[in-house]
């Protein structure tokens, strides 16, 4: 990739602006709710999680709740996400050791040793929490925007998360959260590049990749 200078502490800022107090796309209300969505929501799309969403928590209204159930019970209700017989183990299982709505970690750590949660899904959680960042979501479309934007390379969720904390101060951290919304949005697999406001500093509108 030619090399072009770019300040992208400065530059993300307009693309922080835009999306700064942008909901995301799980439509949990609160922090539990949240927790079990991103455990399902892996691998299924948001809008499915949605759908399936009111029922669910109208049988498992809490953590405590959800502690009770079993597969066979739980099953019924999270049929229509991916991989839904190893997530409803997940979910009883962190059910179990945080027992209630109270206890649930808002802290990277603490978050990723829970069954099902990685890096990805603890930063969202936190985020939406209003948690302090530590560390940088990095999803589908993350990984399809940041490699255009030139702020980022290569296709492992990992090491972009890296790299993109060691471009950018810790305050800027949900530049991934941005990022995703444009993916949405904007620079999707058919970028329409015309309309978007990084179109200045990305490598791939600009012909630097």
């Amino acid at each position: 990739m030619k090399k072009h200078k770019i300040d992208w502490p400065e530059a993300i800022k307009l693309l922080l602006k835009k999306y700064k107090n942008t909901p995301h796309p799980l439509e949990a209300k609160n922090l539990y709710q949240m927790l079990v969505m991103v455990v399902l929501s892996a691998q299924t799309t948001d809008s499915i999680i949605n759908q399936l969403a009111p029922d669910l928590f109208n049988a498992y209204p809490t953590m405590q709740s959800l502690s009770n159930a079993s597969i066979e019970t739980l099953l019924p209700f999270i049929g229509k996400a991916r991989g839904f017989r190893k997530k409803g183990k997940w979910l009883i299982d962190i059910a179990k050791e945080v027992k209630k709505d109270s206890n649930i970690p808002l802290n990277l750590q603490a978050l990723t040793k829970l069954s099902g949660i990685g890096r990805k899904s603890a930063n969202v959680i936190l985020r939406y929490a209003d948690a302090p960042a530590e560390g940088v979501i990095v999803d589908i479309h993350v990984l399809r925007v940041a490699p255009r934007l030139g702020i980022a390379t290569g296709d492992d969720a990992t090491k972009m998360e890296k790299q993109i904390m060691e471009v950018l101060p810790q305050k800027e951290w949900d530049a991934g959260m941005a990022m995703s919304f444009l993916g949405r949005e904007i620079c999707k697999p058919a970028p329409e590049c015309d309309k978007c406001l990084m179109n200045k500093v990305c490598a791939y509108y600009n012909g630097w990749l």
